[in-house]
């Protein structure tokens, strides 16, 4: 899922999305709540017509965001208070105010307000968080007032602790959700504990319902993933670089600043069907790039986002082929490559 934090994926249109091949898009509560707020959204018809995105939609609760960008903050068990980075007003984001927002904005899928614990964390203090998660989410389920048309997922919590995640897992499947998120990764821990922590949690989460990694998005991450179970990923990264000039190109990562690319007239990926790949040459984009001209911007972050949706798309085919592990084997022990929410998008 293309990240589009404010209602837009940075530098795309939906037109754009469409011809990449993304079938859904994310953004967020926390954001989407501060500007322009989501009775600006309701008015509009929600996030759908708000943003003329015709696919689904699913928002993120804004826990992660609190957590992680708020650095005045006070957790209780009634919720979350915290400073606004935009005006500096205090808000008071609960449960149940979260479901609220996210009903308001009309999203299809919606998350539980959960507590992301940091990474290093002391066991009790993830265990505190862990549990005040399961309290959250059950406080999300009464709250939630659109369930007919809007899909709440629950938040798997647990950090690095492979027996909180099992005990959480099971907690959240006897609750019967339309679909489970393995939350908490990709914050700091190593990436050999992403794979471990999804290795041991998958497995819990029934196979007939949505399992969904959340701030992932890079090959070797979601290859392995995949091979754990997991259905659908979000992750700024492929945005992100082409906001930096950099482009993924059938399983690398190239800087298209570099001198090599100069007087390179061939196409960036000649495989790749995305409108960057088909019109211009890599000498083009290392032109616009190094001017800083938005157009560079916009093709690099197109092509970027299309490569991993074709990624995905072959690893769906090579399931149904049952050539998974003959394709796309050499992931599953390759070095790790980058990993991580980038809250700058």
């Amino acid at each position: 899922m293309p990240v589009g934090t404010l209602a837009t994926v940075k530098a795309l249109s939906p037109a754009q999305l469409e011809t990449a091949g993304a079938q859904m898009v994310l953004s967020n509560t926390y954001h989407l709540h501060l500007q322009p707020g989501e009775g600006i959204v309701s008015q509009a018809g929600g996030l759908h017509k708000f943003m003329s995105w015709k696919g689904p939609i699913l928002t993120d609760s804004g826990g992660f965001q609190v957590f992680s960008l708020s650095k005045i903050r006070t957790i209780t068990e009634e919720g979350v208070k915290f400073r606004s980075p935009r005006d500096g007003r205090m808000i008071n984001l609960t449960p149940e105010r979260s479901i609220e927002i996210q009903n308001a904005l009309g999203a299809d899928v919606i998350m539980a307000f959960d507590e992301c614990p940091p990474y290093p964390a002391e066991r009790s203090e993830v265990e505190a968080a862990t549990q005040r998660t399961y309290r959250w989410l059950k406080r999300c389920i009464d709250a939630h007032a659109r369930p007919d048309d809007q899909a709440l997922f629950g938040i798997i919590q647990g950090g690095v602790h492979l027996d909180l995640r099992r005990a959480a897992a099971e907690e959240l499947v006897a609750l019967d959700l339309p679909g489970y998120a393995i939350g908490g990764v990709s914050v700091g821990e190593p990436a050999e504990f992403i794979h471990k922590i999804v290795e041991a949690t998958a497995p819990y989460l029934p196979a007939d319902k949505l399992r969904y990694l959340m701030g992932v998005g890079t090959y070797r991450e979601m290859a392995r993933a995949i091979a754990s179970g997991i259905d659908v990923f979000d992750c700024v990264i492929p945005t992100r670089l082409g906001r930096h000039g950099a482009i993924l190109v059938q399983g690398e990562r190239w800087n298209v600043k570099n001198a090599r690319f100069r007087d390179d007239f061939t196409a960036l990926d000649a495989s790749c069907p995305c409108y960057c790949c088909q019109n211009f040459s890599r000498a083009y984009l290392h032109h616009l790039v190094r001017c800083k001209e938005a157009l560079g911007y916009m093709l690099l972050s197109l092509h970027n986002v299309t490569e991993l949706i074709r990624f995905t798309q072959a690893i769906r085919a090579a399931i149904l082929n049952d050539t998974f592990t003959t394709e796309f084997g050499h992931w599953l022990d390759s070095e790790a490559t980058v990993t991580g929410h980038l809250e700058s998008e």
